[in-house]
């Protein structure tokens, strides 16, 4: 057996020991006991109070913080990114050459983001499990659990105005109401050259050593002023060292490691599978399209990162699940967790769980593209789509109660749902009628297929694809806000009676995609209830001492700061600049490890043996991005960027044997705004007292 098999074993039969490092820790469920015995630290409340509200989830995928009392925020480059292009021009690519604003009057407002900040958590377990009764069927349970759902956000905004949302944990076995502190003024204050933020490029990609100024800030904005924000993290101008305790305060994205193994055998031959197909079709359309010209190169952009991003992210995923040694020990857990015959308490018998979920798992072999292709909308890559799409189903579900609509529409989402759907950023329309006439190749590959089979020619109607893309494209009128407003302010009647081609598109396909989300979410409902079931098995075993899979909301990690060794290698706990001008050098500085013009210039200004970035054994996932690294002080010495490809099979289980976060040391964040960017505004914001 292989060293790393080793070392999940301790995962494996779920001991109730210390187990390394592992956890995304619950911010109401801390592991204070764990943390004082092993590195001898005092978790406070005021300690835990502080670190919530300074850290910050970026709506449109990542995590950031505050480090200013002025609403100054950080995240990564690649976090910000998206609204880095949004507001580029032709003329003046901010993706390209970078940019700082010397004053508050020259912050770049952003179109459409939407940050969060966690206020409170409340613990609603009672009243959502109270409201589905065990003679329910499927679909009467999952009405019930919607509507008891949907009354309690909608009670908490009323009651708060803060956003509410309800998260489930531990696949069903708790639910949590997390209150929210919305900013939607949010403003670009400063950005590195994307050739900085992500030097290296794919190749370097969930790799170590690394050498990125992964960072940007943004500020919000409260009532036209930069809002006050007294928690917030305080940067150290020294950083971490070799061996420190750290603790990463983020929003991890979805984790897999209490799944069954029937999920996890569905996972690895069906729904990772297809996904990768997906990506790799898309990253090579968008890559061509790159290759057109300079203005096609940077529309692409906007994509092409995510994109490769997640192909490289679940390869990393998939040969994890293809590992026998991995799938054996998660086989051989469940057997030890199964009850043998034994009642748990209120006398329910739990053996057949497993078997529901297998069940379901059946089910969703069977229609799971369908549901990615048409209700995910993988087959209508395009935003023109997904603003038809929005409208069309505005008008249907906002006539609805709150506890009939689906989610998405009900009255606490409809703000952050608008300024997306009004948000006045660029459309390109020869990008988007590339991107939809590709996605729509993509489902002819899947005619034959259950519904994609007999969806495609019905949407045709004779026409090539290319022909059916470019009139529904060039046709709409989508791209302006002001016909987006007209339509949403018409309601069911003005949907009904437009002749727009996109709207049509959306109309056509709707009842077809809702069928499949109703399906879908049924089966979904009888794999929530098994697994809430089981989670009582694991609970009486071992009560809150595993955290639960993330969710992309706020849990807290920690680990120490350490490198680690392949083959034979050692790599150390940071790189420096020096080595990463002797990268550049190696390379002979062809793309992607030439260096922008400013740091080549530089070069002489800096201190080359500035710590770089860093690594430590803290437990993250996709999602962690741009979430602040803290010493014991609870200061500002990081930034998470990335893991290392060893990493990637922590979305299954924790191993510390070579699996590391990656991060920029605060020093090196210093060192560049001063030296190479002139930013003394910035630099003195973040000493201030």
């Amino acid at each position: 057996m292989n060293r790393l098999f080793h070392t999940m074993i301790g995962f494996f039969v779920l001991t109730t020991a210390a187990r390394a490092d592992e956890g995304m820790w619950l911010l109401n469920n801390l592991p204070k006991e764990l943390l004082k015995k092993k590195y001898d630290f005092d978790l406070t409340d005021a300690w835990r109070d502080r670190a919530m509200k300074a850290s910050i989830r970026f709506n449109n995928g990542g995590s950031g913080s505050f480090v200013s009392p002025n609403g100054l925020a950080i995240t990564n480059h690649h976090i910000g990114s998206d609204l880095i292009q949004k507001l580029s021009t032709k003329e003046k690519d901010l993706h390209k050459h970078g940019f700082l604003a010397r004053t508050i009057e020259d912050e770049l407002k952003c179109p459409d983001l939407e940050l969060n900040v966690l206020q409170e958590i409340i613990d609603v377990t009672k009243d959502v499990q109270d409201a589905v009764k065990p003679s329910m069927k499927p679909a009467e349970a999952l009405a019930a659990r919607k509507a008891i759902m949907a009354k309690i956000i909608k009670n908490s905004l009323a009651k708060t105005g803060l956003r509410s949302d309800i998260v489930t944990l531990y696949h069903g076995a708790q639910y949590h109401l997390y209150r929210y502190k919305k900013y939607t003024d949010v403003r670009l204050v400063m950005a590195p050259e994307y050739q900085i933020a992500f030097f290296g490029g794919d190749s370097d990609n969930f790799e170590y050593p690394r050498y990125n100024l992964d960072i940007c800030f943004f500020r919000v904005y409260e009532n036209g002023r930069p809002a006050s924000t007294p928690n917030y993290f305080k940067v150290s101008p020294i950083g971490p060292k070799d061996g420190d305790l750290v603790f990463v305060s983020g929003h991890p994205g979805t984790t897999n490691r209490l799944e069954t193994y029937a999920h996890l055998t569905h996972r690895r031959d069906a729904t990772l599978p297809y996904m990768l197909q997906m990506l790799r079709y898309r990253e090579a359309l968008l890559s061509q399209y790159a290759e057109k010209g300079k203005e096609q190169r940077r529309w692409a952009q906007r994509d092409l990162f995510p994109v490769a991003n997640a192909r490289k992210a679940l390869t990393g995923q998939y040969h994890g699940l293809l590992d026998p040694a991995i799938m054996a020990q998660k086989k051989q857990a469940e057997e030890m967790l199964k009850p043998k015959g034994a009642k748990l308490p209120d006398s329910i018998i739990f053996s057949d769980s497993w078997e529901r979920i297998s069940r379901a798992q059946t089910w969703f072999a069977d229609h799971e593209a369908d549901y990615f292709l048409i209700e995910r909308g993988d087959a209508f890559d395009s935003r023109l789509f997904r603003i038809a799409r929005t409208l069309v189903r505005l008008a249907d579900e906002i006539a609805k109660d709150d506890a009939k609509r689906l989610p998405e529409y009900r009255s606490s989402a409809l703000e952050s749902l608008k300024l997306q759907l009004f948000s006045p950023a660029p459309i390109s329309k020869e990008y988007e009628q590339m991107k939809l006439t590709g996605s729509l190749y993509f489902l002819a590959e899947y005619q034959g297929r259950g519904n994609a089979s007999l969806l495609l020619p019905r949407i045709l109607e004779g026409k090539s694809i290319p022909d059916l893309a470019g009139r529904v494209i060039q046709g709409t009128k989508l791209d302006d806000v002001a016909e987006r407003k007209r339509l949403y302010d018409g309601g069911k009647n003005a949907i009904a009676i437009s002749k727009d081609p996109m709207i049509a598109l959306a109309r056509m396909v709707d009842s077809d995609a809702r069928s499949l989300r109703s399906d879908y979410d049924e089966q979904d409902e009888t794999r929530t209830q098994a697994y809430a079931e089981i989670a009582k098995i694991r609970f009486k075993k071992f009560g809150t001492t595993i955290a639960p899979d993330a969710t992309f909301t706020l849990r807290l990690a920690f680990g120490t700061v350490q490198g680690y060794e392949v083959d034979g290698v050692k790599l150390g706990h940071a790189t420096t600049f020096d080595q990463m001008y002797a990268r550049a050098k190696e390379q002979e500085h062809h793309h992607p490890f030439d260096l922008p013009k400013r740091w080549v210039d530089g070069k002489g200004k800096l201190d080359l043996t500035t710590p770089f970035n860093f690594v430590s054994t803290a437990d993250t996932i996709g999602g962690n991005s741009g979430s602040p690294v803290l010493n014991r002080a609870g200061e500002f010495v990081g930034i998470n960027f990335d893991r290392n490809r060893h990493g990637l099979v922590r979305n299954f289980v924790y191993t510390d044997h070579q699996a590391r976060h990656v991060s920029v040391h605060s020093k090196a964040i210093i060192e560049s705004l001063q030296k190479l960017y002139g930013a003394d505004e910035l630099v003195n914001e973040l000493f201030a007292k």
